[in-house]
């Protein structure tokens, strides 16, 4: 049955990401699914003072086929009120809500609580976390709040949903896996990708990919490429993203582990049209967390059928399965250093890419939608 929904997260002006890749590609498979989508996003993301990186605008023009309003101020709560009557009065029969950091709590659970006075709009939350990576002594209040404003949940990771029931038990809540990122383009030949980034065919490179913040566990990763015995395998690790933590202890380890001739740093925000070459180039993409739940560059590895090597935190380890299309290893440097030298010692390349090209089948957008028409679904029987 069509429904009519309105999506609020972010999208388009603000830059490509995690989130707003996510949510503009969601509205896709939703409009392909024949249901009607409005997209409310942010006037205001974060005040530019809580802003890490540069900045948080696109400079590419709106996506095609989007019906995209810059609708919601983070930080006003007369806005709160005002966007949430708006959607009261447009009466869409379901408002999807992008919860991923307590900071959005007051802003998206007043919206929900105005919204849903309706009597007709139900409210499902698409979750990325529930306790954050970087925690404060607020968080659990705000989420509270945040969560007691929802009808039901989809999350993309166990931990998420474990961290829900305790929260907001009696609401229908149901796990699916983080959709594929299939929208930066074609695979690209290694060849091609060295080429046009200029990188030399002598080497192999690992790749260390997306914003750079302490709980990614960079530092690790450095640590570990300090272990001697990965010296004899003439391999390279390429970092790109822009940092959004100080990079200072980073590049102290690379100066004090000597590993300048082994590090590309290839600092700054990656464009679209760029990642592909970074995959293309890469053997395998390491992802040393410190914590997680679930992660969108794992779903860009799968993608391009690149192995992976991360950490057994969160529900990174619900996506790699260990041995077949990559490494789960214990977090710290010691454990990831093992884990690279098995790949290139060992020569693991075209086992774990074969294995990826399986694996990856199941991680459909239509999967999502359908999780969250079992959701809606579950709500209307609960309340019958």
């Amino acid at each position: 049955m069509k429904k009519k929904i309105i999506l609020v997260g972010t999208t388009w002006p603000f830059r490509s990401g995690g989130i707003t890749t996510f949510n503009e590609r969601l509205t896709k498979a939703l409009i392909d699914n024949g249901d009607e989508v409005i997209n409310y996003t942010f006037s205001l993301q974060y005040p530019s003072f809580l802003f890490p990186g540069k900045t948080q605008f696109s400079d590419q023009p709106a996506p095609e086929g989007l019906d995209i309003r810059i609708k919601v101020n983070s930080v006003n709560p007369f806005n709160w009120l005002a966007v949430g009557r708006e959607i009261k009065r447009l009466k869409p029969d379901l408002l999807l809500l992008r919860y991923w950091t307590p900071f959005m709590a007051p802003c998206l659970g007043t919206i929900a609580r105005i919204a849903r006075k309706n009597r007709h709009t139900e409210v499902i939350a698409i979750a990325d976390n529930i306790i954050p990576h970087e925690k404060h002594f607020f968080d659990n209040t705000l989420t509270r709040y945040f969560t007691q404003s929802c009808n039901g949940f989809v999350t993309m990771s166990r931990a998420v949903l474990n961290d829900l029931k305790s929260l907001n038990p009696r609401a229908p809540m149901v796990f699916t896996p983080h959709p594929l990122y299939d929208i930066f383009g074609k695979i690209v030949s290694r060849e091609k990708a060295l080429k046009r980034l200029k990188l030399s065919p002598d080497y192999r490179y690992l790749l260390f990919f997306g914003f750079i913040r302490d709980y990614k566990g960079l530092d690790w990763l450095l640590e570990a490429l300090g272990d001697e015995k990965l010296r004899r395998f003439p391999f390279k690790l390429i970092i790109a993203g822009e940092f959004y933590t100080s990079p200072e202890k980073y590049m102290q380890i690379i100066n004090r582990k000597n590993l300048t001739n082994h590090i590309e740093l290839r600092i700054g925000f990656i464009d679209d049209q760029d990642v592909a070459n970074y995959f293309g180039a890469a053997d395998m993409v390491v992802q040393p967390y410190k914590s997680a739940t679930q992660s969108g560059v794992t779903q860009i590895a799968f993608n391009y059928n690149k192995p992976m090597l991360v950490t057994d935190v969160g529900g990174l380890a619900e996506m790699i399965p260990h041995g077949k299309v990559g490494y789960v290893v214990k977090p710290g440097p010691e454990a990831i250093a093992d884990a690279i030298f098995d790949f290139y010692s060992n020569d693991r390349s075209d086992f774990f890419t074969a294995n990826v090209i399986a694996e990856k089948e199941k991680f459909s957008w239509g999967t999502m939608v359908e999780t969250i028409e079992i959701v809606l679904n579950n709500i209307y029987n609960k309340r019958n």
